[in-house]
């Protein structure tokens, strides 16, 4: 049987740069190689498509610089001909001009926030012609902005969290900026009904950059909170803080026209009680193993994990999923399930909870890649 050629692309100019890098380490040691001849693609943090530099495969989190693409000795520049779709991949370099890199059957495209799950690379990719693992244009640009993630949630009979949208563009336009408009964004809070704790976050990030919780109503605190959040997008939502706890549902449909499946819900389990405000940040997530730990399923009655699995299939549907997403949510002490928020392109690092919630469900890290190529390729 002739092998499948599949681009595996990565890395990107997101915030999420290193962790996508980690993804495809994963998705490249586990994919069949008896089926697939996959083609790592980096994109370098400055936006240039390389391959045959640095082997993905070593790449982890453990220990020393966060792995990153960079075009160093036997890079060659990836060089894209739209009109020639499978076939208008070529290497640059040499000075007799490109050389082509072979047809190429499918992309799975391992690349997390903007310029990668935000529908951008998947729009380039729909105009190339070039099938593409994952969610469409629409819903992953609806995805990455959890701002209009909610309201189709809401649109669709969904529960999400309350909570306020700030356009940073607008607040404190002396010379303090956000700095110094606590006092206008603690009415915004007050207007809204919002109680505390609430949670400050850009609307377009994932991996929890930029997140801060905010205990009470402190002018400074929640100005410096949304500063934060500025950093990473100027649209930022102030959210008040669900009861409940954090389950996290994966959701697989390979083929167009499926009915989404989905995996039993998992939880992520901090494992430092002595630290009672402590919530699930970045290095809780990638950098340090000891700060948590996932348990599929989680620690819930059966009825319960069916309604979040349900509830995770609805939200899917509701933003025209198709492929692959993680369904994030928050399960109230009285069995209410809230959906927070859609992944798109859930991480596959060794410790993340996608792969994982489908081992738990009885689907192999490498089946699981293999059903996501073999829908695109019907």
């Amino acid at each position: 049987m002739e092998k499948k050629r599949i681009v595996v692309l990565y890395g990107g100019r997101a915030d999420e740069h290193s962790i996508s890098c980690v993804s495809a380490a994963g998705v490249l040691k586990a994919i069949d190689r008896e089926r697939y001849e996959p083609i790592p693609v980096g994109i370098t943090r400055d936006g240039r498509w390389e391959t045959g530099g640095e082997d993905p495969r070593q790449w982890g989190l453990s220990g020393g610089d966060l792995p990153s693409v960079r075009m160093g000795e036997g890079s060659r520049p990836v060089l894209l001909d739209i009109s020639a779709g499978c076939d208008g991949w070529y290497l640059g370099g040499p000075a007799d001009g490109p050389e082509s890199l072979g047809h190429i059957d499918a992309v799975f495209p391992v690349l997390h926030g903007p310029y990668g799950e935000d529908g951008t690379v998947q729009g380039l990719l729909e105009m190339m012609g070039v099938p593409y693992v994952g969610c469409g244009v629409f819903a992953s640009a609806a995805c990455m902005d959890k701002h209009y993630t909610k309201i189709l949630l809401e649109e669709a009979g969904l529960p999400v969290a309350p909570g306020i949208t700030v356009d940073t563009r607008l607040l404190g336009e002396g010379a303090g900026g956000v700095s110094e408009a606590g006092q206008d964004l603690l009415a915004q809070v007050e207007a809204a009904g919002l109680a505390y704790p609430v949670f400050v976050k850009p609307s377009r990030a994932g991996s929890s950059f930029g997140v801060t919780k905010v205990d009470g109503a402190d002018a400074a605190s929640l100005a410096s909170a949304v500063q934060e959040a500025a950093r990473h997008d100027w649209r930022v939502l102030v959210e008040e803080g669900v009861e409940g706890r954090e389950i996290e549902c994966a959701v697989l449909c390979p083929r167009a026209g499926q009915e989404p499946r989905t995996a039993w819900p998992g939880e992520v389990v901090l494992d430092r009680p002595e630290d009672d405000d402590a919530f699930y940040d970045f290095d809780s997530k990638y950098m340090d193993s000891s700060a948590s730990h996932v348990e599929v399923p989680a620690d819930l009655p059966d009825e319960t994990l069916q309604e979040v699995r349900r509830t995770a299939a609805r939200a899917f549907q509701a933003v025209d999923g198709a492929g692959l997403s993680r369904v994030d949510c928050f399960v109230a002490p009285d069995g209410r399930v809230i959906v927070n928020e859609i992944n798109t392109m859930p991480g596959f690092t060794p410790i993340s909870m996608y792969p994982k919630a489908w081992q738990a469900t009885g689907l192999t890290y490498t089946d699981l890649i293999s059903e996501l190529i073999e829908g695109v390729l019907a």
